[in-house]
């Protein structure tokens, strides 16, 4: 008796048969022109039954590696060895992403409008509608970002480690270090955790740019975990490096403001009081050292030469 065949998978409106990949169109608010605006998604339904996995980049509209992280995969995946459902989602925020800006045009942070409303603010409208057609369906998400505003991030996976299968998931994907971070209200990892899927957060880079070795490392992590889930096969896959789990990270902020000469690293191991820049006036005269406020390595900077008082230096994280 011939096996019946997967039955399609139903998204937005589309029916995406098995064994197929589509593009579509998940509508969202309009322009104030009337046009519309479009979330676009890829579906991969795989002939065989499997997991159903969500990876999601450019939910703050600035943060770009995410989008070359979900091209990249999405051209190492042969439908035809897909076991599951895989939604990908390149960009979350159109709207940010057209206006090169982290929030909506209301203002609003689109990671703090879950689990949202159909009839709330346009924020509150679109994570309603993703987290509807997207998160609620899925047993596994990885959520892709970048460092914001003028801060550059370490490639990092965070992720609510007391929880077995996301700490597992987390070491599966390799990132350098991986951080032990609370779920913030609103965020797309907090509705996920609602909703019974395990989420990862990836970060790697700064906003508005490409940085390789961020997308690199993002890509073969998140390969792996969806071979790790049984979506697509392992083959030659190298095994994940060794991640450092860190137990919490904290920035260590400028008293002063001055223009930074930073004296330490990205991915390096500094001690409590260890000088780790320093703010001069503009004519070249020291007003402030900065120094790390606990032992850890640092996973987190500022990139911009003007900082001002208050403004976060460096992020250290506390080893585990």
């Amino acid at each position: 008796m011939a096996k019946a065949r997967r039955a399609p998978f139903s998204i937005a409106g589309e029916s995406v048969s098995a064994g197929k990949r589509a593009h579509i169109e998940l509508p969202t608010a309009r322009l104030v022109t009337g046009s519309k605006v479009e979330v676009p998604l890829v579906v991969l339904h795989g002939a065989s039954d499997g997991p159903t996995a969500w990876i999601s980049a450019a939910i703050h509209g600035d943060e770009l590696n995410g989008i070359e992280i979900v091209r990249r995969v999405l051209a190492s995946i042969n439908i035809r060895s897909v076991a599951g459902t895989l939604i990908a989602v390149p960009i979350v925020n159109v709207h940010g992403f057209n206006a090169g800006e982290r929030a909506l045009p209301d203002g609003r942070d689109l990671n703090r409008s879950f689990p949202g409303s159909p009839r709330g603010s346009m924020a509150s409208r679109i994570a309603n509608t993703f987290m509807t057609e997207v998160i609620r369906r899925c047993d596994v998400g990885i959520d892709l970002h970048t460092g914001s505003g003028n801060r550059t991030n370490m490639p990092q996976i965070r992720g609510r480690l007391s929880d077995p299968r996301t700490r597992e998931l987390a070491q599966v994907f390799g990132a350098p270090v991986t951080v032990d971070s609370r779920v913030r209200d609103g965020s797309v990892r907090q509705v996920a955790a609602e909703n019974g899927a395990t989420a990862l957060l990836f970060e790697g880079g700064e906003a508005n740019r490409f940085d390789d070795e961020a997308i690199a490392i993002g890509t073969e992590g998140v390969l792996r975990c969806l071979a790790d889930i049984g979506m697509i096969p392992a083959g030659d896959r190298l095994p994940p490096p060794p991640t450092v789990f860190v137990r919490s990270a904290k920035w260590t902020r400028a008293s002063r403001s001055g223009v930074l000469h930073m004296e330490t690293a990205l991915g390096k191991e500094v001690v409590a009081g260890e000088v780790v820049a320093l703010l001069r006036d503009v004519f070249g005269r020291k007003v402030h050292s900065v120094k790390a406020r606990s032992d850890g390595i640092v996973i987190g900077a500022a990139w911009s030469a003007l900082i001002h008082q208050g403004e976060g230096i460096v992020n250290i994280a506390e080893l585990e």
